[in-house]
Formats: C-alpha cells, structure tokens, sequence
C-alpha cells in the first residue's frame, strides 16, 4: 500500500474508447503518478484505476472487454481497490445500455439502464451546475454553483440501488438537469464516476479529481 503523502499511481485505462491524454494531463496536474496502459497487471496493481470514455456504449463495451477491463474493474471493486469512470466510463458501470432501440449488457455494478436523455434539445453539451449530497467527499470544497462540462445523449435517470451491500457504503449520488433529472456522478466505496468531464471542467474539476486523489 502506498503510504501517506506519497505519490499516487493512477492508470488511466487505454481501451480506445476515451480522452487518454487529456486525462492524463489532469491527473497529472493534480500530483498523481500518471501512466496511460492496457496491460492487466499495471492496471490491477495502480492505486487508483480511472476508465474513460466517449462514443457509444456497444461498442466502449467491446472494447473493454479486448482488453480485459471489465475483469479489471471487477476484481479490483472486488478487493476494495479504488476505480473511477468518466462519460461512457460511467454509463458501463450500470447493468444496461440502450441506443437506437439496441440493448447490450453493462458491468452490473450498479443496477439501471443508460437511456436517450428526455429534453428538446440533445446532446447535453456545455457546462451545467450538479446537485450534490452534502456530505459528498467527491464535491469536498465546492460549491453548489460550479459548473462542469458535460458531453452526452444518454444518461441513468432512474436511481434503484439505496442501500449497502455488505462491503461497500450505502452509495452518494449527485443528480443534474437537462430537460429532466439524470445521474451526474456516485460515490460508492471503491467505485466513483461522473457523467460530466472533470479533465474539461477547469479548477473545479481539478479539484474533483484532487478530491479523489486524496482517497486512494
């Protein structure tokens, strides 16, 4: 285990399917020791893992798979060791996705479906503010009027999962708006993500990712 104030070591996984180096300079920027890789063992054995990702849910699935991920996040939850997901990164952490009527089977760590948003006008591009639980440690010395930058057409806007399971903490969820409510991020033990960008949300979202740095 790495000790107090040392330096952490994150891997960012390279799976095809996410902004790799924009992560990484934010990671980086940050103080964490940042390494861009698909080999299992570098990812199995980093401090913090973070899984990206942008395009459709399908075919990001496809591709964690060729690279082992969803054995990585899995056994890595399962030994308590954090993992954190971005955009699509997040949305496959859910048990389903659906675009353009075609359902395929997320990670299942969190049970809900990724469906189109409900609002006039799609994607949800720009900066929106999030409401956040108070006790939050992912939102820790931000206020409620940050924005953060956010990029999608699908979302989780349905919560089903309020209590804990017998290892991890009962989960934290941060709610935004776009025509209706949908998930925006979750805290739950090992397992955090956010739907928005925080690599593309300036000092907030460098203080998001600190935050998070902070727990490993």
């Amino acid at each position: 285990m790495t000790s107090a104030g040392a330096t952490k070591k994150v891997v960012v996984l390279d799976y095809g399917f996410g902004n790799v180096r924009s992560a990484e300079r934010a990671l980086a920027r940050v103080g964490a020791d940042v390494e861009i890789t698909r080999d299992f063992d570098t990812a199995m054995n980093a401090d913090g893992l973070l899984v990206p990702g942008v395009g459709a849910f399908a075919a990001c699935m496809q591709g964690l798979r060729s690279v082992r991920g969803d054995w990585i996040v899995g056994r890595r939850l399962s030994g308590g060791r954090p993992v954190m997901g971005i955009c699509v990164g997040m949305q496959i952490l859910f048990a389903h996705g659906i675009e353009h009527g075609v359902e395929t089977e997320g990670l299942d760590e969190w049970p809900g479906t990724v469906e189109p948003l409900k609002a006039d006008v799609v994607p949800h591009m720009g900066w929106n503010t999030v409401e956040a639980p108070e006790d939050s440690e992912l939102f820790r010395g931000l206020t409620a009027d940050e924005r953060y930058y956010f990029v999608h057409s699908y979302a989780v806007q349905d919560w089903s999962l309020e209590v804990a399971n017998p290892v991890m903490r009962a989960p934290k969820v941060t709610w935004a708006t776009h025509g209706s409510p949908f998930v925006a991020a979750v805290e739950n033990g090992a397992l955090w993500a956010t739907q928005f960008h925080p690599e593309k949300s300036g000092d907030a979202g460098a203080q998001l990712l600190k935050n998070w740095i902070g727990t490993l």
